[in-house]
C-alpha cells in the first residue's frame, strides 16, 4: 500500500518555498504519493516568473551576520538585503533553486494544486502559472488529505 503525503503551502516567500518542495520531492523519492495544495500567498510559488523575497520583519529566527534590533528591520531596503543574503547563502551551500525543486516535483508526478478560490479571489491568470498544475477546491484536496498518512500545513 502506497503511503500518502498531503501538504498545504500557504507562504509565498523565498524561505517559505523550500519546505513544501523539499518535503514533497523527498517523499516522492521514498515512494509516497504526494499532493501539494497551494493557497493564498503560497499560490505565488506556481508563477512562471518567481520574484520571491525574504522578510526579516517578524522573522526573529532569521540568522543575521550581526544582531539587528527589531526596529531597524522596517528600514527600506532591508528586505532586499535579506533576500540577497539568503540567495547568496543558498548558492554557496549548493542548495537547489526553488525553480529546480519545483521541476523535480513535477517530474516526480507530484500533483501541484492551485486553490481555485484563491485564484478567483486574487484574479490570478492561469496562463501565468507553470505548466503541469491543476486547479481545484478545498474539497478536492481534502478528499486526498483525509486518507493521507501525513498532512502538513506550511
Amino acid at each position: 500500500m502506497t503511503k500518502k503525503l498531503a501538504i498545504i503551502a500557504s507562504k509565498g516567500t523565498l524561505d517559505g518555498a523550500y519546505p513544501p518542495f523539499l518535503l514533497a520531492s523527498t517523499a516522492a523519492a521514498l515512494g509516497f504519493e504526494v499532493k501539494i495544495f497551494f493557497t493564498f500567498y503560497g499560490l505565488q510559488l506556481l508563477n512562471k516568473e518567481l520574484s520571491l523575497k525574504v522578510s526579516p520583519l517578524g522573522n526573529p529566527a532569521m540568522p543575521m551576520p550581526v544582531p539587528v534590533p527589531s526596529i531597524i528591520q522596517i528600514i527600506p531596503g532591508l528586505e532586499w538585503f535579506a533576500t540577497w543574503m539568503m540567495k547568496r547563502k543558498l548558492k554557496q551551500k549548493g542548495v537547489a533553486s526553488v525553480e529546480d525543486l519545483r521541476e523535480i516535483c513535477i517530474e516526480s508526478d507530484i500533483e501541484l494544486i492551485a486553490c481555485q478560490m484563491t485564484v478567483d479571489l486574487f484574479d490570478f491568470k492561469e496562463e501565468n502559472f507553470i505548466d503541469g498544475i491543476s486547479c481545484g477546491g478545498a474539497a478536492t484536496f481534502l478528499e486526498f488529505a483525509s486518507d493521507a498518512d501525513i498532512t502538513l500545513y506550511i
